[in-house]
């Protein structure tokens, strides 16, 4: 089964996540943001994938700590899980939201990098700050060994915008995480 249960606890967060690759798009628990629920749950619908988050966050201070670490812990969940030696590796996908169209590309061959390029127009969506879905993505891409390319081409409406993102990362890494046979898909006969 490709499954992990994990946690993290710090003085700014305290984190429990269950990821299941091969679920059923279900989204349960809370991270006490709104509209981070909601990308949340959008990933889990269009990657496929269950995912299960307790936590508690400093959101007195404000959503930086309590976005970073679920990108932190998520990545790290997908970083134990995806056997190099068994899936697709690749993903790419365009998603359109209404007027935003968003571009992910990603590679799980274990060279952590991320190149985000998106801008928003506002300071938040709800109690969400826009300039933490570049660093939401930024610990997932780094915990999870990841190569994560993402792109904003155009839009007008952040929710959208970042909508958008969050379905194209959830669909490219549904492709990436497919099972195959046949050991890593690589020249060099070994990822990393």
């Amino acid at each position: 089964m490709r499954e992990i249960t994990l946690q993290r606890t710090t003085r700014e967060t305290d984190i429990t996540l269950a990821l299941h690759l091969d679920g059923s798009g279900r989204f349960s628990g809370s991270s006490g943001i709104g509209f981070f629920d909601h990308m949340l749950s959008a990933f889990a619908v269009h990657s496929g994938m269950d995912l299960s988050l307790q936590m508690t966050g400093d959101l007195k201070v404000d959503c930086h700590h309590s976005v970073e670490d679920v990108g932190i812990v998520l990545g790290q969940a997908l970083g134990r899980l995806a056997d190099k030696n068994a899936i697709q590796r690749y993903g790419s996908f365009f998603i359109p939201m209404d007027e935003s169209l968003a571009f992910c590309s990603l590679d799980l061959g274990g060279r952590p990098f991320l190149v985000f390029d998106a801008a928003f127009q506002n300071p938040a969506v709800g109690q969400f700050d826009c300039c933490m879905t570049g660093e939401f993505f930024r610990a997932v891409a780094m915990q999870a060994g990841m190569t994560l390319h993402l792109r904003l081409l155009y839009g007008e409406n952040d929710h959208h915008k970042i909508e958008a993102l969050f379905k194209a990362f959830a669909h490219a890494l549904r492709q990436a995480v497919a099972p195959k046979q046949g050991g890593p898909l690589s020249s060099k006969g070994v990822l990393g």
